[in-house]
């Protein structure tokens, strides 16, 4: 893919090396000269302006992209940065940091934001997950679609232990997409066995979670 981030700062650049590593071109855009490191990321294009101005973004040819991520750390461009990009430019995806929690209800299709990652919202879920086994915690929500990306960990007494995933009666609105087991990602087969401890990622409405929980005997 082709992705572009608007902020190359310490959260832009990283998530620029994460994605050079996987194989993806990449363009990061900086309004702030002492940011201006292309060193750092040196497979990755760089570019020096304001990617809150039109002009920057045609110069860009930011409608190539495939991704856009607002990840800056003030709230107000990340918003102006996604709107720009969706109805301006046709982005096929935008994907926003949002810094403030109290600004998380922003973050929507109407300001064109299809997913809305909150640092705090996702720290303070992997406390939660830390420290509650067995528990429902919401990691995401998908402000296009408000379905949410939830995890729960099968405790070491599950019933499920040793039963395939096929037995898992879950509601319409959810899917498992992810099985963690120990260093393994796991692509859900319908032969699958669940194991005590796995961490189970599901996409799913917010009205079916208590179904989820259910079918996994919560």
């Amino acid at each position: 893919m082709r992705v572009a981030i608007a902020g190359a700062g310490a959260v832009g650049r990283s998530i620029a090396a994460e994605l050079v590593d996987a194989g993806h071109q990449v363009m990061l855009i900086e309004r702030q000269s002492d940011q201006f490191m292309p060193e750092t990321v040196e497979q990755a294009d760089w570019v020096l302006g304001d990617a809150c101005e039109v002009s920057t973004l045609e110069e860009s040819d930011i409608e190539l992209c495939d991704v856009v991520i607002a990840a800056t750390g003030d709230d107000k461009v990340n918003l102006v940065v996604s709107l720009l990009a969706k109805t301006e430019f046709a982005v096929r995806r935008v994907v926003a940091r949002v810094n403030n929690p109290a600004n998380e209800w922003l973050f929507n299709d109407a300001w064109g934001v299809d997913v809305a990652v909150s640092t705090p919202r996702m720290l303070a879920a992997m406390v939660e997950e830390a420290v509650s086994v067995g528990d429902l915690v919401r990691l995401m929500t998908f402000r296009q679609s408000q379905a949410n990306l939830v995890e729960i960990t099968l405790p070491e007494e599950t019933p499920l232990a040793g039963r395939p995933v096929a037995d898992l009666a879950l509601p319409r609105d959810a899917a498992l997409v992810t099985i963690l087991r120990g260093e393994r990602v796991i692509v859900p087969q319908p032969d699958d066995p669940l194991e005590a401890g796995d961490e189970l990622l599901f996409v799913s409405q917010s009205d079916v979670e208590p179904e989820i929980r259910a079918a996994l005997g919560y």
